[in-house]
């Protein structure tokens, strides 16, 4: 059975949905099968493939509200061996409509549960808030991976992000447990991103991905194109970024060629 990612943090800006898009497409071309869910109804996964949200049938929103199957609204996207659950902005009337409903919290876990053979990797890109969502997100997922700043704002986030992941640990899904914490628009030359990140391996050293993800132009070009930067710019640092964080997700070693390439290759 896949295991499930749900990618949250209640900040926006974070970089939750690009990390989605490009760590889907690495681990897809490496032969894994990955499934995509859009929980946000912004819908930045969903254009970061490519897709075109008004000619969908149904999407995320119809799944949730039990309009419709998850097999009927799964794409494919052009990214080798990566499906899409994609979002439109109908989404947005889910925080609503799902407090009158039964088993609120678990709906996109009870959907998941009928596809999750089917793929190695379930990653889930939830919404910037703690709303019924994330919330489904987090109680339908076997771990979180937090994407995060290295700012000062940013830890009292992160404090607000794990008090919601006990709750739900306590309520919900007993076995949720914080995959990894990867910082993202990271710019190793200053001197607070520094202090930050030793502030947070302090907390969570163990939890801590040795990769982290820098500012990037191609990275910020590639979903207008809607391509994940590897079909993009395979040789910019944002995709060997994303190579490396994959390496990671797959437990594999970082080699010392990885890290002399990350350094040497062009912005």
């Amino acid at each position: 059975m896949g295991k499930i990612i749900a990618v949250a943090n209640q900040k926006g800006g974070v970089g939750k949905s690009t990390t989605v898009v490009n760590l889907a497409a690495y681990l897809g071309s490496r032969g894994k099968k990955v499934l995509c869910v859009d929980m946000d109804a912004q819908g930045n996964a969903t254009t970061g493939f490519g897709v075109h949200k008004k000619e969908l049938k149904c999407s995320s929103y119809e799944v949730l509200t039990g309009k419709a199957d998850i097999d009927q609204a799964i794409v494919q996207t052009e990214a080798e061996n990566v499906s899409l659950l994609p979002a439109t902005a109908d989404l947005a009337g889910a925080e609503t409509e799902l407090v009158s409903m039964e088993n609120r919290f678990i709906r996109l876990k009870m959907q998941l549960l009928t596809v999750r053979d089917q793929f190695d990797f379930i990653l889930i890109d939830c919404p910037p808030a703690l709303g019924q969502l994330t919330l489904n997100g987090m109680t339908a997922c076997d771990e979180i991976l937090i994407p995060m700043l290295a700012e000062y704002y940013a830890l009292e986030g992160l404090t607000q992000l794990v008090n919601t992941i006990k709750l739900v640990r306590a309520n919900y899904n007993p076995a949720l447990e914080i995959g990894g914490i990867v910082f993202t628009m990271y710019d190793n030359r200053l001197n607070v991103s520094k202090q930050v990140v030793e502030e947070v391996e302090n907390y969570f050293s163990a939890k801590v991905m040795k990769t982290k993800i820098p500012r990037n132009v191609r990275l910020s070009e590639a979903p207008s194109y809607g391509k994940p930067v590897m079909y993009y710019d395979k040789h910019s640092k944002g995709a060997l970024a994303y190579e490396c964080l994959g390496k990671e997700i797959l437990g594999e070693p970082l080699s010392n060629l990885m890290k002399l390439r990350m350094n040497m290759t062009k912005n």
